[in-house]
């Protein structure tokens, strides 16, 4: 009857129990191919199979302190957590106090003439907010503008570079949505009528 081998160690080897030789035992790679035995010289030994000394006493006194309250820990935890993240958030929380209580006093101040005050502005937003976007597009429209000229140039650009070259057609058309030719200036629907008529 053939002898069976012993249960492999942490870093697979086996020790033949009849013999008392060690050897990796043969395996089957991801490809199919077998791998070779590998006969493990004696006295040797792999720094996986080798137990880390634990000293008792010293871990015991290293969590002395540990074994208070059940559930303290994960609460101590969440409290680390909080504190990193709570330098731009107690900002932003008196940021938002601060502005609640400017809104509170000047609700308080003039009640009437706030809100159509508020009123008159939200009138007025569109139309600022239109013009606001048609400079930040006749903005990027002059970059892209300037780095076409440079790639005519000759000049080597950036992927970065060359991504808004490519865009100076979209913009345009962002533009004219909004009203404005490719120069930026805002169309005149004065002059198509003005030809018709002379």
């Amino acid at each position: 009857m053939p002898s069976e081998p012993a249960k492999p160690s942490t870093s697979g080897i086996v020790t033949d129990e009849n013999s008392g030789e060690r050897h990796i035992p043969e395996s089957v790679r991801a490809d199919g191919t077998t791998r070779k035995a590998i006969k493990i010289r004696p006295g040797y030994r792999p720094p996986e199979d080798v137990e880390v000394y634990k000293n008792r006493t010293a871990e015991s006194f290293r969590n002395r302190g540990k074994g208070g309250v059940v559930g303290a820990e994960g609460l101590k935890e969440q409290k680390q957590e909080t504190t990193a993240a709570s330098a731009a958030s107690n900002k932003n929380a008196k940021r938002r106090e601060a502005r609640k209580k400017a809104k509170a006093t000047a609700d308080d101040n003039a009640p009437g003439g706030a809100s159509v005050a508020k009123e008159a502005e939200e009138i007025v937003d569109p139309e600022v907010e239109k013009e606001k976007k048609a400079r930040n597009l006749k903005k990027k429209l002059k970059q892209a503008k300037e780095l076409k000229s440079k790639k005519e140039g000759g000049e080597a650009l950036l992927p970065e570079q060359i991504a808004k070259v490519i865009k100076i057609n979209e913009l345009v058309r962002e533009l004219e949505a909004l009203g404005f030719d490719a120069d930026g200036e805002p169309k005149s629907d004065n002059a198509p009528d003005t030809t018709k008529e002379g």
